[in-house]
């Protein structure tokens, strides 16, 4: 049955009333969802980093539960976001790959996807983003149009912290759907607006609930602290000036520290407005870090590849009074099940057949477990399965031999010890049902990135 606008309107009216009169006991949430850019397993020392210090992460982790087998959609930006705003493999989308500055400036994610902002929209939602969109250049698809009220922040794939030029020399900085720059390190500038954004859209002012989306460039290159110059300007996306080798790892190590202390004025926020027993916050990465400067703790590989390093990433969830504080969940997650968690704990229904993602509600509120699935990673002819503690690996799928690995995930995190010979039947199995999978998803689907 299709619902007309009126009527859809009558419902979202109702709801808004009942949320105004009881604001505080048993009413949808304020969603604070914060993603990072490039952000590695091993890179929070509440995940064991010695020589980072993220205190505001960590608390926040203390305060909730902390994911270790949470994984990004995609192993690079696009196709994870892609997954992220729709709750479905990103496949479905055409996003598998990157959308470039360079090749891609007049494609995105189709406006006919609805979104989780266009969902918490119906649901009553005011609904914000500031910072990284990056799935589409152009402002026919700006986050505007895709569900949220406002946006202040970047449409690319990153731009420069101090100037804002993105790769290929273009401004990228824009105030809804206007180009239109401003002073500030990008970092800060994200925590700026996050704050004004929390306080303007109090629920006490509203009468609704707020859904904010910060997605940080940090600690994406290029490589630059707070003080540092720019090393892009208009016209040209080749860099100005060069960091110093020697500067990396205390830039790059600065620039996360930067990002978790900005974090912690988003919480402190919270918690001053009265919003902390009544807000969920969600971190995580859309991908591993990148190989040769970030750490992704024993994964191996980095960001890009199909193996843990890539897509392994971490993740906290808080829910004061909701979620039991100091947990750690093992389950099996994917950033598409974001989507579908948010629209349940707002009150919503997930519908089946529109996700691949699966809600997480009881599992965290009630620590219940998910339902047995087996999950999919693709991106440039290699691709995984993971079916409970089992990975298979497959090498060069768009050829007529591919190579397959086989690891047990359980006692070999590292990915070190290939069984593919002592389990032929599984592979066969495994590597069957990835193909149907592949098969099923890009079936009627035109791709705009590959």
């Amino acid at each position: 049955m299709v619902l007309s606008k009126t009527f859809k309107f009558l419902l979202v009216a109702l709801f808004l009333g009942a949320f105004s009169k009881g604001y505080g006991q048993d009413t949808p949430p304020n969603i604070i969802l914060i993603m990072a850019d490039d952000l590695g397993y091993g890179e929070l020392s509440s995940y064991g980093s010695k020589s980072i210090d993220t205190p505001n992460l960590d608390r926040l982790a203390r305060n909730g539960v902390k994911f270790s087998d949470f994984h990004s959609n995609g192993p690079v930006c696009s196709p994870t976001r892609a997954a992220l705003m729709t709750g479905k493999y990103q496949q479905r989308t055409g996003v598998e790959g990157v959308i470039t500055a360079a090749d891609h400036r007049e494609v995105g994610l189709s406006l006919d996807e609805e979104t989780m902002a266009e969902a918490l929209k119906e649901l009553g939602y005011n609904c914000g983003i500031f910072g990284k969109w990056h799935l589409g250049y152009d402002k026919e698809f700006s986050p505007i149009d895709q569900g949220f009220d406002e946006f202040v922040g970047f449409v690319g794939g990153n731009i420069d912290y101090i100037s804002h030029v993105d790769q290929a020399g273009y401004l990228d900085w824009w105030q809804g759907k206007v180009i239109e720059d401003e002073e500030g390190y990008t970092t800060d500038l994200i925590a700026d607006y996050g704050v004004e954004y929390i306080k303007n859209n109090h629920p006490d002012k509203t009468g609704k609930p707020f859904f904010l989306y910060l997605p940080q460039e940090a600690p994406h290159y290029p490589i630059q602290g707070r003080g540092d110059k720019a090393v892009r300007k208009v016209g040209s996306g080749k860099y100005i000036r060069k960091v110093p080798n020697d500067s990396v790892p205390v830039i790059y190590e600065e620039m996360i520290e930067t990002m978790d202390e900005t974090i912690g004025r988003i919480l402190q926020t919270v918690s001053e407005e009265g919003l902390d027993e009544n807000t969920l916050i969600v971190f995580c990465s859309d991908n591993g870090a990148a190989g040769g400067r970030g750490d992704n703790g024993v994964l191996r590989a980095a960001k890009a590849s199909v193996y843990e390093g890539g897509h392994r990433v971490p993740a906290i969830i808080s829910y004061p009074g909701k979620i039991k504080a100091g947990t750690e969940s093992t389950a099996t997650i994917m950033s598409m099940d974001l989507y579908p968690t948010f629209v349940e704990l707002a009150g919503g229904s997930v519908a089946q057949g529109k996700f691949d993602g699966v809600s997480l509600k009881k599992h965290l509120l009630q620590g219940k477990n998910l339902p047995k699935r087996d999950l999919f990673l693709s991106f440039k002819g290699n691709a995984a399965i993971r079916s409970g503690k089992w990975k298979l690996v497959a090498k060069g799928v768009d050829k007529e031999d591919p190579e397959l690995e086989l690891y047990d995930l359980e006692t070999d995190l590292s990915e070190q010890n290939d069984l593919s010979d002592k389990y032929p039947k599984r592979v066969k199995k495994m590597f069957r049902n990835l193909q149907d999978w592949d098969q099923e998803v890009r079936e009627g689907v035109t791709f705009i990135a590959e």
